[in-house]
């Protein structure tokens, strides 16, 4: 919630580009059981004025108006606001202050003409599917979800035209900055990429937005994504390619593994002299053993029983 000062004579802040940028500040409003006082009193002093007019003489009669525009008068200024809700009073063209505080106000009744409510509960919503290349250049569509809520009623009132409208579409630019930011994956591994770094590229978006919409007084909360994907004309490539780094990783660490046992094998079979290999059988059964390991099908020993004579 952003802090809040008493009602002064200056409504206005000369901001740092030279324009004036309105400065939130809190409204001064009465209780709106007075305004229910007032109109009462509006009634009594009709009454007052037909029962005068009619027994006693008819200069009564201005006690007529008068009452009606007590009664008239109390019930444009009477104002409920909500928990999580904030009223913007607005009186002939001049901002006057914002009520946060929920329950029944009693303000100037010409404020009613011009006076918004804004709401103060989060809000999110999902973008829509951008189709935009990545760093790489490759075509990709991507979404994210956006939780926002305003903290500066002021700002979103008067900063910007429409502060819901601006949430959105600054929301949609920043989504399609960040995917030409990144490539979609790394398949170098040495680099941040959309795909593999969520957390990152999360900071970044929320870093962006919020950025984006300070001047509209917005806070955002939370930035998501929640679609990322090749765009259709190649997308079926790049799963193949995928998939090739895949299967290249695979075999990488079958390999390791496997390079690993073999050397085990001749160390433990040194240690114990179960049998003395020269270079030649030793570089044999290397051979055989990263056979064995490393194939992706089932092998088939063959047994050497020996010489035959």
């Amino acid at each position: 919630m952003a802090p809040m000062t008493d009602a002064t004579d200056s409504d206005a802040a000369p901001s740092t580009t030279g324009s004036q940028a309105v400065t939130a500040h809190s409204a001064r409003t009465k209780p709106g059981v007075l305004g229910v006082l007032i109109a009462l009193a509006g009634l009594v002093v009709v009454a007052a004025g037909i029962v005068g007019v009619a027994v006693v003489a008819w200069p009564f009669v201005f006690l007529l108006p008068v009452g009606a525009i007590f009664f008239v008068g109390a019930l444009p200024g009477q104002y409920l606001v909500q928990p999580n809700e904030a009223l913007v009073l607005i009186l002939f063209g001049r901002y006057r202050g914002t009520v946060e505080r929920p329950g029944w106000h009693l303000a100037n009744p010409f404020t009613r003409m011009e006076s918004r409510k804004i709401s103060l509960r989060v809000h999110n919503f999902t973008t829509s599917v951008s189709k935009v290349n990545d760093a790489e250049g490759n075509p990709i569509e991507i979404s994210a979800v956006v939780v926002w809520r305003v903290v500066d009623t002021a700002a979103a009132v008067f900063e910007v035209d429409d502060f819901e409208d601006f949430v959105f579409v600054q929301s949609e630019t920043a989504i399609r900055h960040l995917g030409t930011q990144y490539p979609y994956d790394d398949f170098e591994g040495d680099r941040v990429s959309l795909r593999s770094d969520p957390d990152i590229v999360g900071a970044t978006l929320h870093e962006e937005v919020q950025e984006r919409l300070e001047r509209a007084g917005v806070e955002v909360i939370e930035t998501r994504l929640n679609h990322l994907a090749y765009a259709t004309e190649i997308a079926e490539a790049m799963l193949r390619r995928q998939q090739a780094a895949a299967v290249v990783a695979a075999r990488r660490t079958i390999v390791e593994g496997a390079v690993g046992m073999v050397e085990d094998a001749l160390e433990l079979l040194a240690q114990r002299s179960v049998v003395e290999l020269d270079e030649q059988a030793k570089a044999a059964m290397v051979a055989n053993l990263l056979v064995v390991l490393t194939s992706e099908q089932q092998t088939t020993p063959v047994v050497n029983t020996g010489a035959s004579a």
